[in-house]
């Protein structure tokens, strides 16, 4: 299991699902606000002229020899929410992702955004 502090490491390596399907390359972690530590990580998939970066929650991601592997179907993750390899995730998109995973969204206090790239 990769320490979430550490998963910052495994940028550009290969994102693979349960099955060891290759879901995209790791692009970047969010963090959560409230505690700093790592929530959700961004995924690069598609075609290289159409890249897309999809959610993908990192709470339990386990490490290979050059792949990071989360607990969640190929087809799931790339149905999740997206954004544009250079957009900025607008924070009332961020509850979207959540309810994706069937987790429980909690915003700040003020609507303050729950996700921060890191």
């Amino acid at each position: 299991m990769i320490r979430p502090a550490d998963l910052r490491e495994w940028r550009d390596h290969d994102v693979v699902d349960e099955a060891d399907n290759k879901i995209g390359v790791l692009e970047a972690v969010y963090v959560d606000t409230s505690t700093d530590e790592p929530s959700m990580a961004t995924v690069r998939t598609g075609l290289p002229t159409r890249h897309r970066l999809v959610f993908v929650p990192v709470g339990d991601v386990t490490a290979g020899p050059g792949y990071v592997r989360v607990p969640y179907d190929r087809t799931l993750v790339k149905s999740a929410p997206s954004i544009g390899t250079d957009d900025v995730l607008p924070v009332e998109d961020e509850e979207a992702i959540f309810q994706h995973y069937g987790l429980t969204y909690k915003p700040g206090a003020d609507g303050v955004r729950m996700l921060a790239r890191r």
